[in-house]
């Protein structure tokens, strides 16, 4: 295995090791939820998540199974450090992520614990690097409290249908509204820009629709601005889960399959900017 003699130090020097034979299994899966530089990094037997926030009103979680890994090592029953995600994803693709058939970036990530720099070692083509990336000091993460019991509303999409309805939406909205119903529209996607107004239905019969459940009507608006960045894990998804809750917070979790077709998932929790009239 590439990168198994590389260590000049044994691997319980380490309370986390974790390595990869194609660096992009975890490279892609951390470009979906960048949109902040700080990243929280939290490391369990059963894998590794990772959290990206915006102020109180966003949050973007990777999940990465132990199992992905070729080599996934922990000392602790949990541990967690933050980096600058974009520091990291700079020395992740440091080789320019060749799309060279047969030709991949090995990976070994070491890290020994509060203080410590997250060490990595890339290796391609013979050519090995070294890069330390300071820790930081690690907040724990805003709890939405978002709670399966408490979902009023919920639907699984095709990727594609969701990819082509924001193609088709005026950008220019400042606010997306979510429209979902048992009745009639059942799942309306609606933007106000420039150029008026645009719905985009989806019939809950519809062969891009996987599963439809809706308890009730429920009608949310939420910020363009906080959305935006979901698409970046929407471009890499096959299949994407929309839920709402009682107070009308949003749950977008993205199943997105890597390089050799095993399935990772991302999750994006929004909170709404106001609810309108079930009417509308």
């Amino acid at each position: 295995m590439p990168l198994s003699t590389q260590s000049q130090v044994a691997d319980d020097q380490y309370v986390f090791v974790a390595s990869l034979d194609n660096v992009r299994n975890l490279s892609n899966i951390l470009k979906a939820i960048h949109f902040r530089d700080h990243a929280l990094f939290s490391a369990t037997p059963n894998g590794l998540k990772v959290t990206v926030e915006d102020s109180k009103c966003l949050q973007a979680n990777a999940f990465i199974q132990a199992e992905i890994f070729q080599e996934y090592a922990i000392q602790e029953d949990s541990l967690s450090f933050a980096v600058n995600l974009t520091v990291l994803l700079d020395c992740l693709t440091i080789f320019g992520g060749s799309t060279v058939p047969g030709v991949t970036t090995a990976l070994r990530m070491c890290y020994n614990g509060y203080g410590h720099p997250l060490t990595l070692f890339l290796e391609e083509g013979g050519v090995q690097t070294v890069c330390k990336i300071n820790t930081q000091e690690t907040e724990e993460p805003i709890d939405f409290e978002f709670c399966s019991t408490d979902v009023t509303n919920k639907v699984i999409l095709q990727s594609d249908s969701l990819r082509e309805a924001f193609s088709e939406l005026d950008m220019t909205s400042e606010i997306l509204q979510i429209t979902m119903s048992p009745d009639k529209p059942y799942f309306r996607l609606s933007t106000f820009g420039n150029s008026g107004s645009a719905h985009y239905d989806y019939p809950k019969d519809s062969d891009m629709m996987e599963l439809f459940q809706c308890k009730r009507t429920q009608a949310n608006r939420y910020k363009m601005s906080l959305l935006k960045p979901s698409t970046k894990a929407l471009a890499l998804s096959c299949k994407v889960s929309v839920r709402t809750d009682t107070r009308g917070f949003l749950s977008l979790q993205y199943l997105v399959r890597n390089d050799d077709g095993q399935i990772c998932f991302v999750e994006y929790y929004c909170c709404p900017d106001e609810e309108v009239d079930e009417e509308e």
